[in-house]
């Protein structure tokens, strides 16, 4: 199977606005945290959890998705939600904590919802799968062909929560996707350390559905996985588990002294960044010219800077809005 050439050119584009997105984030987070890293200091306070490494895990599966497609995300959400086409400019106000937030500043970044194009993340690990299981079981009953697709990391498959999710959408064969991305840390704890098999994708045959494992990142083999069980849920024929061996390039929270990775690890693996390896790919068959990318890339670049300008520019909410739209 081929990657459309326009697909192709959307991956790449998506994880470059993705990476750039982060980088632009990671430098105004520290605005007013320095000298002594005070994480309730600045414009953005509160903790903060970068994806940068794991693009295409989205860019794979979100390639294939409509706008009416479901997409639930953990606590490290911006690629999937810039893959699945959140509202940047009120997703950057959100992080900012501004009135014009998609949760008019309450939810953050680990709490966005985008009912506009059906994307939702929670801080909870593992607590993403019951929900998803659930719009699934929606899409089934409402006759619809939606396709819910849920990420999780590889430390969540060993909540009590994995195996009640995919035992029930095995089960009833609901249109579920599940995404694994195994950066291989669950936190500061390895994936040798917490798990007791080689790939997570093996956990799929105790509830006879297929289990696929995407190797070294490839937003490509990502993208071909990512179809054929789209393809099947759409079909009627249940869930499936694609695993992907991913990599985030800083520590599990921005401020994090990553003192539990070796260095020489983490240098292997930015030298398998998958966003120049594309770019090469993209040069190498011809799919676009230097000039072609030069052009996505400065677009991409003035969407993230737009985003940042209007989320600084926006109102903070007002005070004695402070008890609206919470439960009391």
């Amino acid at each position: 199977m081929t990657v459309p050439v326009e697909q192709l050119k959307w991956m790449y584009k998506t994880m470059y606005k993705s990476r750039h997105y982060e980088e632009t984030l990671y430098q105004a987070y520290f605005e007013g945290k320095l000298p002594g890293f005070d994480l309730a200091a600045g414009p953005i306070p509160g903790e903060m959890h970068l994806s940068a490494g794991q693009e295409p895990a989205a860019v794979g599966i979100c390639a294939h998705l409509r706008e009416e497609d479901i997409v639930n995300s953990p606590h490290r959400p911006h690629h999937h939600a810039i893959a699945k086409g959140v509202d940047l400019n009120r997703m950057t106000a959100e992080i900012y904590g501004k009135i014009t937030g998609l949760g008019k500043g309450k939810g953050g970044h680990m709490h966005l919802f985008d009912p506009a194009v059906k994307f939702s993340c929670g801080g909870i690990v593992g607590a993403g799968l019951p929900q998803a299981v659930g719009a699934a079981l929606s899409s089934k009953m409402k006759k619809k062909d939606w396709v819910t697709v849920v990420f999780i990391g590889e430390g969540a498959v060993n909540s009590g929560a994995f195996h009640e999710s995919l035992n029930m959408a095995a089960l009833w064969k609901l249109p579920l996707v599940v995404v694994i991305e195994d950066n291989n840390y669950g936190i500061s704890v390895s994936k040798a350390a917490s798990t007791s098999v080689a790939s997570n994708a093996e956990r799929a045959v105790a509830y006879g559905i297929p289990g696929v494992l995407v190797k070294d990142n490839d937003p490509i083999e990502m993208y071909h996985a990512s179809q054929e069980a789209i393809e099947r849920a759409k079909r009627g024929e249940g869930p499936t588990i694609i695993e992907i061996e991913t990599y985030r390039y800083l520590g599990h929270f921005v401020g994090d002294t990553d003192e539990y990775r070796d260095p020489n690890e983490l240098q292997k693996n930015r030298e398998k960044d998958p966003i120049p390896l594309m770019k090469a790919h993209l040069l190498q068959e011809g799919v676009a010219s230097e000039v072609e990318i030069a052009e996505m890339e400065g677009e991409a670049r003035q969407l993230v800077h737009q985003a940042f300008d209007f989320a600084r520019n926006s109102a903070d909410p007002a005070l004695e809005t402070a008890l609206e739209d919470v439960f009391n």
